[in-house]
């Protein structure tokens, strides 16, 4: 009896993590689209219910109801496969992710690996469905995807060593409380930028969209998808990047703490500031969208390999020596 309350208690956790995440994924479809509609003065949804707020519900209703369509000469349990795989992994993510500091589903001393473990998995999802779909446009659609994840997840590696200096801990909530005093935004502004940029290109996003071209690749991955198995890639991506929004946040801006703990600050509760930040970021990244043109494909890798992780190797020494030469490296290290 003991184990099965165990048992239905963790389901109940999990529950209650997923279930908001996947609505709020839902949800920031329309943020977006709104900060695209202000940038370029147009209104964007407004129509089905108020402010245009229930637009992703009538989206996902059509989505549900369309026929999916599976090609005659694909490997159809692959071409299947491929979009549960990523939103699976998108989602699994969210387990270490600190919302405060006792709001947790797995706090595990080892949160950074098991982010960094399960975003590297999640171009797996990407190829498997351009390379299962036998079709020219998803297949290079899936080649550029591998590359350009590859090439950044180095650099985001890099950047987090940085941070991973000054806590000497690879626990997120460790990380958190750490920048109790000072945000890490603040000595680590130059890797918080290019954290920023390759997040943009880990989760596919423009000006670094290459992978789902529409102007030289149809969709790219997501060609020969249609319904349901369409929406799964599309909720994996949002997922993606809220998850590179909310781990932004946990690295470089303090994660659920208030900028100050005092007066009306520290009266607002731990989680609504951890999500504040993550809302903050998510609409850097629809500007980014709505403002900046897309790159080309050898601008996209030399942006990577040859500025971003020298950058990013010279910081981690400049870290190191100024935490060595004043003492300050935890003791953990």
């Amino acid at each position: 009896m003991n184990s099965l309350y165990i048992l239905f208690d963790e389901i109940y956790r999990i529950l209650f993590l997923l279930i908001p995440v996947l609505v709020t994924v839902a949800m920031i479809v329309w943020l977006d689209r709104r900060v695209w509609a202000f940038v370029q003065k147009r209104r964007g949804p407004n129509v089905v219910g108020p402010f245009g707020l229930l637009q992703s519900v009538a989206d996902a209703l059509k989505y549900i109801f369309k026929e999916i369509i599976i090609p005659a000469s694909s490997n159809k349990l692959i071409f299947i496969i491929a979009p549960i795989i990523t939103m699976t992994l998108a989602l699994i993510a969210w387990a270490v992710i600190p919302f405060s500091e006792n709001l947790i589903l797995a706090d595990i001393n080892v949160g950074i690996l098991y982010l960094f473990a399960i975003s590297s998995l999640g171009v797996y999802g990407i190829i498997m469905g351009g390379w299962a779909s036998n079709s020219k446009y998803p297949f290079l659609g899936a080649i550029r995807s591998a590359a350009q994840m590859v090439s950044y997840e180095v650099s985001i590696g890099v950047i987090i060593i940085n941070v991973l200096l000054f806590t000497g801990s690879l626990n997120l909530k460790d990380i958190v409380l750490a920048q109790q005093n000072m945000w890490f935004v603040l000595p680590l502004f130059p890797m918080f930028v290019i954290f920023f940029i390759s997040a943009l290109a880990e989760t596919n996003r423009p000006p670094f969209d290459l992978p789902e071209a529409e102007a030289e690749l149809v969709a790219g991955y997501q060609t020969e998808y249609s319904g349901m198995m369409y929406a799964m890639f599309w909720l994996g991506e949002y997922a993606n990047i809220l998850l590179m929004c909310a781990m932004g946040s946990v690295l470089f801006l303090g994660g659920w703490l208030p900028p100050m703990d005092i007066g009306i600050f520290s009266l607002i509760p731990a989680p609504f500031w951890f999500i504040f930040k993550i809302l903050f970021l998510f609409i850097l990244f629809a500007l980014v969208k709505a403002t900046v043109p897309r790159y080309r494909y050898d601008q996209l890798m030399k942006l990577g390999w040859k500025i971003f992780l020298p950058l990013s190797l010279i910081w981690v020494v400049l870290t190191a020596a100024y935490l060595l030469y004043f003492d300050l490296l935890p003791k953990q290290i």
